[in-house]
Parts: C-alpha cells; sequence; structure tokens
C-alpha cells in the first residue's frame, strides 16, 4: 500500500510539472505562414474544443519558424507524456480528490496576483527588470534589454509557482519533496542537483553569519514539527520560510523556495499568500540579516504577518 501511495504522488508531481511545463511555451500551437500584400507573417494555430483560434506571431524569419515549429513538437510531447500518465493513475485506481471550497478560492486568488507575485520575488532577488518586462517575460519567455539569467530566474519562478498551484500538488504535504522540488524548478537551468540538499560551505552577503552545512534527517524532521506543532497555519508558513531562509537548505535560491514552500502550505489551508512586497524588500533585507545573526524572531515574524501576509 505505502509503495502504491508513494507511486501515485511521483505520477501526480510530475504530472504537475509537465503541466507546468507546457504552460511556459510562449506559443502552444500549429505554426502557419500567413502572405498579406506580398509580406509574410506568422501565426500560431490551436484548436480549443471544437473552436480553431490563430493568434499572430511576428513579420516571418527562418530562425523563428524554426523556434516555433520546435514548440509545437515539444508541446505534443509533453501532452503525450501527460496522457500516458493520466493512464497509469487510473490503473493504480487513483481518483480525483475535491479541494475545499476556501482553498479553490485561494487559488484562483494566487492565479490571479501571479504577475505581482513574481515581480515582487524577482525585486527580492535583485533582478533587475520593470514590472512591465516581467510581465512580458511571464507571458512570452523573453524582453529585450534582460539578461539571459534574469530572464531565467523570472521563468523559473513562474514554472515554479505553476507547480504548487496545480490541483493535485496542493492536496500533498508540505514536506520535504515538496521543498526539494520547488528547489530544483529554482535552480533550473543554474545546477544541475539544484533541488538537492547543500553539501558545501556558503556565505550570505552583507550577513556575518555562516550557516552550517545542513544534514537532511535534520531538515525534514524540523519540517516535520514545524507542520505538526500547535501553531497557528500562517504561523507555521512563517516558520517553514524562515527555517528554510536561515538554514540555506540549497546552494542558490534558498529565498525564493522558502516563499513559495510557505505558500504551498499556506494555500493548502486557504488562509492566503506571503511575499514580500517590492516597497518592503529593503526593511525586510536589514530584518533578515538581523534574524540570522540573532535568536530573536519576533521582529521579523511580525514583519511578515503585518507587511507581507495578504488575506482574501
Amino acid at each position: 500500500m505505502t509503495n502504491r501511495i508513494q507511486e501515485i504522488q511521483s505520477l501526480l508531481q510530475l504530472r504537475a510539472d509537465l503541466t507546468s511545463r507546457l504552460n511556459l511555451m510562449s506559443y502552444d500551437g500549429t505554426p502557419e505562414i500567413k502572405e498579406i500584400n506580398s509580406q509574410k507573417y506568422l501565426y500560431v494555430r490551436k484548436r480549443i474544443g471544437s473552436k480553431v483560434t490563430s493568434k499572430y506571431v511576428d513579420v516571418y524569419s527562418d530562425n523563428l519558424y524554426e523556434i516555433l515549429l520546435r514548440n509545437a513538437r515539444e508541446s505534443k510531447e509533453l501532452r503525450r507524456e501527460i496522457r500516458h500518465i493520466e493512464k497509469d493513475l487510473v490503473k493504480l485506481g487513483y481518483q480525483e480528490q475535491l479541494l475545499k471550497e476556501r482553498v479553490v478560492l485561494n487559488l484562483d486568488f494566487a492565479r490571479i496576483n501571479i504577475k505581482s507575485l513574481i515581480y515582487d520575488q524577482a525585486v527580492l532577488e535583485g533582478v533587475a527588470t520593470s514590472f512591465t518586462q516581467t510581465e512580458e517575460i511571464i507571458e512570452n519567455g523573453k524582453v529585450s534589454g534582460v539578461t539571459a539569467s534574469d530572464i531565467q530566474k523570472i521563468l523559473n519562478l513562474k514554472h515554479a509557482w505553476e507547480f504548487i498551484l496545480d490541483k493535485d500538488v496542493i492536496n500533498f504535504d508540505s514536506n520535504y519533496q515538496i521543498l526539494s522540488h520547488i528547489g530544483k524548478i529554482i535552480n533550473e537551468g543554474f545546477y544541475v542537483d539544484g533541488g538537492r540538499i547543500r553539501s558545501v560551505p556558503v556565505t550570505i552577503g552583507g550577513c556575518s553569519y555562516i550557516p552550517p552545512i545542513p544534514m537532511e534527517t535534520v531538515v525534514i524532521e524540523t519540517i516535520n514539527q514545524i507542520v505538526n506543532g500547535d501553531l497557528s497555519n500562517i504561523h507555521k508558513a512563517i516558520q517553514l520560510c524562515l527555517y528554510t531562509m536561515k538554514t540555506q537548505v540549497f546552494k542558490d535560491g534558498n529565498k525564493r523556495s522558502a516563499i513559495i514552500f510557505a505558500n504551498h502550505f499556506l494555500i493548502s489551508k486557504g488562509e492566503g499568500i506571503l511575499v514580500v512586497p517590492e516597497k518592503q524588500v529593503s526593511e525586510f533585507k536589514r530584518l533578515l540579516v538581523k534574524y540570522y545573526e540573532g535568536t530573536d524572531d519576533t521582529e521579523i515574524i511580525d514583519f511578515l504577518l503585518t507587511k507581507c501576509w495578504r488575506k482574501f
């Protein structure tokens, strides 16, 4: 029975990951060339139900046409893999679970605000993009005047948020497995083993605190203790966030991973969203350094409660 449950969880996690990758495709559909007044233009054609839509892309170029063809092939392969996973889930006897109404509302609340959530997190990481540029990257996967590294960070944030907002993933327990997968997504394109626990020393800029190398068993136990403790749900979410940041579980991307992990827990309880607003980033960083270098977390917890918790 345990092996069956683990297999179902792995398949659901993989399906959510593939679905979020599919959603990352800038142009999902079959490319077509239209000639208007002797000028060639590129469109993508897609069937939604019984309706066929055609979306304008840009003026024709061989390079762009090849990109669209590659996107179409990748989309087809992702859908094929998702269908196979769904067949395997049926064979294992998996049935879709109904979410509580409050959780459904929270998912909608997060999806409606996802662009601002990603932008705020990008600002926290020092990504030098305006909201308009961030929005363009989220929608089209590219924008002029922004480094490839910053674009990758924003796309990874989009991927990670889409992962936790999947209706199956939000039903998972907020555990080390979920945190590791979030870390893997956040570090995609930067580290091959981005979701593995850190095994090398790290330092934190502007801070005298040097985090010890974490032990996986201790991280797993601490996360479980927080989740199963007697605190309120918002305080649990904050503790998950602060613990992941201070422990520096991964080589990089710990603040991003910590915030998204905390939101997986908070949204699963239908209790809102936790994110550091753009205007509060400087103050948060000051309090975070103070928290790293000391033992009292009262001030930063109060800050997260009053300035960073969005309720609906």
